[in-house]
């Protein structure tokens, strides 16, 4: 691993470690008068972030097989996404041979085709021959209750969960530098990537707790408001900037970059909330132990990761 890759992640990897020290005080100084709750579910974050962070650096510890391990698992993240979105969804008998081919044709495929370096074929397999397949298989089953609306879940769930989050690994393969045959300037890419999206929630949630008044959207998730978002653009901005050297990116470029991520990142979260909020249920799942599913930890990935990788591409 290049200098500057180890340093990016080792940083990381000490930030979080000090941050777990501080959550395990915070836990055992119930005296301090902190919230309980707060303590908690500050806890909970930082585990969700260990396994994140880990796997991904893992992954990039392996040199040049680091592409394939990366996309195998984002493959296996978008898979169990998918498989909390449609248990969140409830689908008719007639919609299972439609769900059988999303799950294991077009998925695969999608990850199959970055892996092969096929822009122009991942770039549309799913909005134009997914989209197609779906309505069509469904139709052959000839259920026709609430069709539209069956139709319209699967096709979301495929989009948000499988296209847009395929989106991520695949700036492993843009072509920022020629000269470097192993990689790591992509992965740092992908690593600065993450990081400012799962900061930026971090940084959203702090800033709204510390200032927050004015909810955005209060029906939706009152925790997220307009001091928030503003306070954690403008930090998220500034990160951006102070990480610049990991990118391709000037650092007035990297700091417009990072409050893309930011804004895109917003919209995966209260759109997540919403849907949760339309099924009446707290969270997406249980495989982040600690805080609710694994399609609550990437939302922010899911909705960040095309704009972020087509941006970039237009960069270069």
């Amino acid at each position: 691993m290049d200098p500057r890759t180890l340093i990016l992640v080792g940083g990381v990897l000490l930030i979080l470690a000090t941050a777990t020290t501080v959550g395990q005080f915070l836990k055992r100084q119930r005296e301090l008068g902190i919230n309980p709750a707060l303590v908690q579910q500050f806890n909970s974050r930082i585990r969700a972030w260990w396994l994140m962070c880990s796997v991904l650096a893992a992954a990039f510890l392996l040199g040049p097989a680091s592409r394939v391990a990366t996309i195998i698992v984002f493959g296996l993240v978008s898979f169990w996404a998918l498989r909390e979105f449609v248990t969140l969804t409830p689908t008719r008998l007639g919609d299972h041979r439609a769900l059988f081919w999303v799950f294991f044709l077009f998925t695969p495929l999608q990850y199959w085709l970055i892996s092969a370096d096929k822009p122009a074929l991942y770039t549309v397999l799913i909005p134009v021959y997914g989209f197609l397949f779906i309505p069509a298989r469904v139709a052959l089953a000839g259920d026709y209750k609430r069709f539209l609306e069956r139709v319209a879940k699967i096709q979301a769930g495929l989009m948000v969960c499988v296209y847009c989050l395929s989106h991520a690994p695949a700036l492993l393969f843009l072509d920022l530098n020629p000269d470097d045959a192993s990689g790591f300037e992509n992965a740092r890419l992908l690593f600065f990537f993450v990081l400012i999206a799962q900061l930026n929630d971090v940084l959203q949630y702090a800033w709204g707790k510390l200032l927050g008044k004015r909810p955005i959207a209060p029906a939706i998730n009152p925790s997220r408001t307009w001091e928030g978002f503003i306070c954690g653009l403008f930090s998220s901005g500034l990160l951006g900037m102070a990480l610049y050297w990991a990118t391709p990116f000037r650092p007035m470029m990297a700091a417009g970059m990072a409050m893309v991520i930011a804004v895109m990142g917003f919209a995966g979260g209260i759109t997540m909330s919403a849907i949760k909020r339309d099924r009446g249920v707290r969270d997406y799942g249980t495989l982040v132990t600690g805080h609710g599913g694994v399609l609550d930890r990437i939302d922010s990935i899911c909705f960040a990761a095309p704009v972020f990788y087509h941006l970039t591409r237009l960069y270069l």
